[in-house]
């Protein structure tokens, strides 16, 4: 597995690039965080709870506004995974989806310990970051996934019958991998769902996801972007209940109003294809960002999931600044966020004056460790 390196970035590529990579990772949380206090709730529920227009704001969830869940999480450490790769690359080493198991093992460690255990040099930082190590509801598949040390493939994959979203909602970032061909993209996202949700429909869910947020930080539009994801997943054994929920999506953008029936529709039975295509639905009809993720939390579905895989499409489509300033002010973990943000940015645009042959920061391998 390869990528382009080397390549030139002017100084306005690089605002763009950090814009939309701060907006796709805060998409995601602003999402999650927006639906995770109604994630368990149906309709009528909601209704009942927030008034006949559901949820229109942030509301509370584990004591606080803007609380975010293991969806965030892994997301954060996927990025993590991203920039660890990328600077073990200079020892010859260059397997990226075993970079991002032990990330994701990072994570697990912050689901069963108190808190960060400083004898563990070769974390870096974000796994040092107190906050993390809230459980948030993690699923018996990623619990399960991620408790021993023995990698998933495709060929192996862990949980083969999981056909749960968690996988594709931490694909986000991969799409941010603009240097790298979408097939390259779409095969990242397939190896590294099976360590976790081995169903071939999750995977592949995962992989167009993450193909299509892919063609947004290049600077597609959402149809567009779309239709690359289809034209990738029809080579694939297996594609079809993937392809045709994306269909399925495109056609329900031509029937008129939205509505949270069309929502609830497209996502079914919560699987990952039928949430991915609900959150392409959602992006695609929305007037704004907040009206689109507004449609990816007011359904019969599971609400943080919908508006997480939403919120990264919207974020990497328009950027940061195109986001509600009002909810992400009160974004748990923003912050972190912001920082892990820039790293990537800074570490795709500027990784070889950082570790390369002609210089070395010993500041980013204390934070992003080589380790063995």
């Amino acid at each position: 597995m390869g990528a382009t390196a080397g390549a030139v970035w002017g100084r306005t590529e690089q605002q763009d690039f950090r814009s939309r990579v701060r907006g796709t990772l805060l998409g995601v949380a602003v999402g999650d965080a927006l639906g995770t206090p109604v994630d368990a709730v149906g309709l009528d529920g909601i209704r009942e709870a927030h008034g006949p227009d559901g949820v229109v704001d942030l509301a509370p969830a584990y004591g606080r506004r803007g609380a975010v869940t293991h969806l965030t999480q892994l997301t954060l450490f996927s990025v993590d995974g991203l920039i660890r790769a990328q600077v073990r690359r200079d020892t010859g080493v260059w397997h990226p989806p075993t970079d991002l198991h032990r990330a994701y093992l990072r994570w697990a460690a912050t689901q069963r310990d108190w808190g960060p255990d400083e004898r563990r040099k070769d974390d870096g930082w974000l796994a040092r970051e107190e906050w993390l190590y809230a459980r948030r509801a993690p699923t018996r598949a990623l619990l399960l996934g991620l408790g021993d040390e023995t990698m998933g493939t495709p060929q192996a994959p862990k949980n083969p019958r999981e056909r749960g979203p968690e996988a594709a909602v931490r694909s986000a970032p991969f799409g941010l991998l603009v240097g790298w061909e979408p097939q390259l993209v779409d095969q990242l996202a397939v190896e590294c769902a099976a360590q976790t949700h081995g169903h071939p429909a999750a995977c592949l869910a995962a992989g167009a996801y993450a193909v299509t947020v892919h063609a947004l930080a290049r600077g597609d539009g959402l149809d567009a972007a779309v239709q690359r994801a289809l034209a990738l997943l029809a080579a694939r054994p297996g594609h079809e209940p993937v392809s045709g929920a994306l269909q399925y999506a495109l056609a329900a953008v031509r029937q008129g109003v939205p509505t949270s029936d069309r929502v609830t529709g497209l996502a079914g039975e919560a699987t990952a294809e039928g949430l991915v295509a609900a959150a392409v639905y959602c992006a695609m009809v929305g007037e704004d960002v907040r009206h689109g993720l507004r449609l990816a939390v007011n359904h019969d579905g599971p609400s943080a999931a919908t508006a997480a895989l939403t919120g990264g499409l919207l974020g990497a489509l328009h950027g940061e600044t195109a986001l509600p300033p009002a909810w992400l002010a009160e974004l748990e973990g923003r912050p972190t966020i912001l920082e892990l943000a820039d790293d990537f940015a800074m570490e795709m645009t500027q990784g070889p004056a950082l570790h390369g042959p002609t210089g070395s920061s010993p500041a980013w391998l204390t934070r992003y460790p080589r380790g063995t």
